[in-house]
């Protein structure tokens, strides 16, 4: 595990997912960077974060996902810090940024499923968050 992984605040976490989701098909494209910051600069949940931080994250998700066992250690690190009243606040911005661009490729959907296991989000209560973000981010 790389030195910067360590440690995360529970803002860190939800920025490492967003992130996560982002890099899953290998591609960051600006609309996910827009909704990541436009998430960040709006939500409650992120006042008083430090956004140079967003940096820093983004590179501990990288080195992880360039370990063997990367994403798993992501999700030990996210479990740690986020209390699990914010679990569903992880899968929903998730969701928003994978609808960001418009499309969910087959990378980013097994990533959400793979959030919702790790952060043992019910399965309707995924659906309802999944359906939240569609509508959102649906386009003419």
């Amino acid at each position: 595990m790389t030195e910067t992984a360590l440690p995360l605040t529970a803002q860190d976490s939800l920025v490492a997912i967003m992130i996560a989701v982002s890099a899953s098909d290998e591609t960051i494209r600006t609309s996910e960077l827009v909704t990541i910051q436009r998430i960040v600069n709006h939500l409650p949940v992120f006042a008083g974060f430090d956004q140079d931080r967003i940096t820093l994250i983004a590179q501990t998700v990288f080195d992880l996902f360039e370990e063997e066992d990367g994403l798993d250690a992501l999700f030990g690190l996210v479990r740690e810090a986020l209390p699990e009243r914010l679990f569903e606040t992880a899968y929903a911005i998730a969701c928003d940024v994978a609808a960001a661009d418009g499309t969910l490729l087959e990378s980013e959907l097994r990533l959400l499923e793979e959030i919702r296991y790790e952060l043992n989000i019910d399965r309707l209560h995924g659906a309802a968050i999944e359906r939240g973000a569609r509508a959102r981010h649906i386009s003419i």
